[in-house]
């Protein structure tokens, strides 16, 4: 049994969408987040070890978050089980963002999350017993989602969603309308061979697995705080710490422990894939037996 054990769907469950598998998704995304807010080195982002790159958040912040939206995870099965329109979803979830300001005293930790989460929420209630792959789990979202999500506008009121139009780029809502691609061909395979390499850590696990996305996608919060140039360079420093080995080379941590403190001297802080990582180990969890 692997050591992140608390985030994995039990095989004998049934895969229901009746209450207790709403709560049990529910259960899982909130664990992925803890999971995703421990994870260090984690370059510009909160973590138990520091803030990162904000000032108005650190890792007290983030749990009291990924507690106030947990209920909202499981209301999000339930309307994925009963072929909840996306202008429902949408309702749901900006609820849950209410409840997020007012555990956070008004800072944004997990719009993002929120959204990517709660659309695989809503995927695993649709397909009620059938436990599909979690590349087949993640296209689902783009299957019955997909069209409305494009179809919206794209959000005035984040950095991401301004990010995105003033850059060109697709953000986390394109990501989403095409079934979460970059999940199912870069972050799951990369924390599937981060635990071949360390199979008794799975913290290196998913630091492998950001690296890894942080390495090809085009993070909307890179761009708002670092422009074009913050972006290329994030980007470049995580294919120089994957070509080095990884966390498979001797001394990974120290070198992404120094990405880190570099991206913290110039302010970056690649939030989209903090949601993406989010995104991948809820996905793993829900279709890994125990």
């Amino acid at each position: 049994m692997r050591d992140d054990q608390s985030l994995t769907a039990p095989a004998a469950e049934p895969r229901g969408a009746g209450l207790l598998w709403a709560e049990r998704v529910a259960e899982l995304a909130h664990a992925a987040l803890v999971a995703e807010l421990e994870t260090w080195p984690k370059p510009g982002l909160v973590s138990p070890v520091d803030s990162g790159s904000h000032d108005d958040m650190d890792a007290g912040t983030l749990r009291r978050s990924a507690a106030a939206i947990r209920p909202f995870f499981a209301e999000l099965v339930a309307a994925g089980a009963r072929d909840a329109a996306m202008v429902e979803l949408r309702a749901i979830g900006l609820t849950a963002e209410a409840a997020m300001m007012r555990a956070t005293g008004g800072v944004n930790a997990h719009r993002g999350a929120i959204f990517s989460l709660g659309l695989i929420c809503a995927a695993a209630g649709a397909r009620n017993a059938d436990p599909a792959s979690a590349e087949a789990l993640a296209a689902t979202v783009g299957h019955l989602w997909g069209p409305a999500i494009t179809g919206a506008p794209v959000s005035a009121v984040s950095h991401g969603g301004r990010a995105a139009r003033r850059f060109g780029v697709g953000g986390a809502s394109a990501e989403a309308a095409a079934g979460f691609p970059t999940i199912r061909t870069v972050g799951l395979p990369a924390l599937r061979f981060g635990r071949s390499c360390a199979p008794d850590d799975a913290e290196a696990a998913r630091v492998h697995c950001f690296f890894a996305l942080l390495a090809v996608v085009d993070d909307t919060n890179l761009l708002h705080r670092g422009g074009t140039d913050g972006l290329v360079g994030a980007r470049a420093a995580a294919a120089t710490f994957l070509e080095a080995g990884g966390i498979a080379a001797p001394a990974w941590r120290e070198r992404a422990a120094a990405t880190h403190r570099a991206f913290v001297a110039a302010r970056l802080s690649p939030g989209g894939c903090a949601d993406l990582l989010a995104a991948t180990l809820l996905l793993d969890a829900l279709t890994s037996p125990s």
